[in-house]
């Protein structure tokens, strides 16, 4: 998909060895494949808003970031909820659709590759409903 994942907890290096090794790699076949980096003290969290001061670590967070380094997405979640992968290949998907569309084309709400998109101008505001319909409706 022409992107780059990287993981980050403040977990040491070895921790994430162990955790590869004895956990994850029983969830996903081979491991996770993508680097696991190590964010001691939380200095990156803290960059990022999702540094925990009083529990020492970073919160889930989930950053979608452009080839120009501007955050286009953001999503932080407490431990008892898993993330959605689905949702963030979607999200891949449209980010890519817009940029390469250079803003001529967004994506609606739910919207899949092959899907129909919306050409953002001055005659929409107010009338998505007239062009855009979620699915099922």
């Amino acid at each position: 998909m022409d992107v780059q994942v990287l993981s980050m907890s403040t977990d040491s290096r070895f921790t994430h060895k162990i955790w590869q090794e004895e956990e994850l790699s029983k969830m996903v076949p081979g491991g996770v494949p993508f680097s696991m980096l190590s964010d001691p003290g939380g200095e990156i969290g803290k960059v990022y808003g999702v540094y925990d001061e009083a529990a020492g670590v970073d919160i889930r967070g989930r950053f979608l970031i452009d080839p120009d380094g501007v955050i286009q997405a953001m999503e932080v979640m407490s431990p008892p909820v898993g993330r959605n992968f689905e949702e963030l290949i979607r999200q891949i998907n449209a980010y890519q659709m817009v940029r390469h569309s250079q803003g001529t084309e967004a994506a609606p709400a739910e919207w899949r590759p092959g899907a129909p998109t919306l050409k953002p101008r001055p005659e929409l505001v107010g009338k998505v409903w007239k062009e855009w319909k979620p699915q099922g409706q």
